[in-house]
């Protein structure tokens, strides 16, 4: 894959983790972004020409498509047999207001569909009407049957659908007690103060070894697998920044590291060109 299960590296290695994450307790991932040879001799090796690539057991399962094809048909369980862990209904509460509305909405809703509950990683919200789905879990609530699919399970112990009315108008409230904080933009000016005062003591550098030898900011550390593993092993109130060339890559790896639950995650507001430009101009642009 792009990146490491900590830290995907592009959208379809990131949708197969987040698929895996759901199933298997442990798995192991080769970072192709890390060696040339191996992103090139994966590929020969699989007759396959892009990346994530699964193997199970040693045999060649498929890449991203196929992957969430099997996985949407039940066969990814199968095919991972005794490695894949079975996943627990979360509990779900639809309240008397809100159970009422999904009703009347069900009236014209086809036979044997149900009220299907998504969460994403950054925890927006999804409720829709559709056909009950075998690899979703089902939870039974004041009278609506609700099914999440796995990915979204972890994410959706303890929600509470509500339906409310104000003078702005009227919808459906969700409360998510496992919502993570949000990533915090810092500018460079205010990082620095951060990390003379101690606030900040862990700064993390989302590039590639490449561009970390044309500059790099002092005391931080490259993100990568050994590294995230580190920040796996800290208390979660530990306070993280990161910083990349100009701020989206950064952004990707704080937002996962608030979704993991860390409580504290800063990024860099234009990355190490700003850290450049206002605070250490010995710092190379390039």
């Amino acid at each position: 894959m792009k990146g490491n299960r900590s830290f995907p590296q592009c959208g379809f290695s990131a949708a197969v983790v987040q698929i895996l994450d759901t199933m298997v307790p442990n798995y192991t991932t080769v970072n192709v972004l890390a060696d040339a040879s191996i992103r090139d001799g994966i590929k020969a090796f699989s007759d396959w020409p892009t990346l994530p690539q699964l193997y199970v057991r040693g045999e060649f399962v498929g890449g991203a498509d196929i992957v969430r094809q099997m996985h949407a048909a039940g066969e990814l369980q199968k095919k991972l047999g005794d490695l894949a862990q079975a996943a627990k209904a979360p509990s779900v509460t639809v309240t008397p207001r809100a159970a009422t509305v999904l009703k009347e909405a069900m009236t014209e809703a086809g036979e044997g569909d149900v009220i299907h509950l998504g969460i994403d990683g950054r925890f927006e919200h999804g409720l829709d009407i559709g056909p009950r789905e075998p690899t979703s879990l089902t939870i039974e609530t004041n009278g609506v049957t609700v099914q999440v699919d796995a990915a979204s399970a972890r994410r959706a112990e303890g929600v509470v659908i509500d339906y409310v009315e104000n003078d702005k108008g009227a919808g459906f409230k969700i409360e998510n007690p496992n919502r993570p904080p949000q990533v915090k933009a810092i500018d460079a000016r205010e990082l620095k103060a951060l990390l003379d005062a101690g606030t900040v003591k862990h700064l993390y550098d989302v590039r590639t070894p490449g561009e970390r030898d044309r500059a790099a900011i002092d005391g931080s550390k490259l993100l990568d697998e050994a590294t995230a593993a580190e920040i796996e092993s800290l208390d979660k109130s530990t306070p993280l920044a990161f910083f990349c060339h100009h701020g989206p890559r950064s952004q990707n790896a704080a937002e996962h590291f608030v979704q993991k639950g860390w409580k504290q995650v800063y990024n860099l507001t234009g990355g190490i060109d700003a850290w450049s430009l206002q605070v250490d101009p010995k710092v190379p642009r390039y």
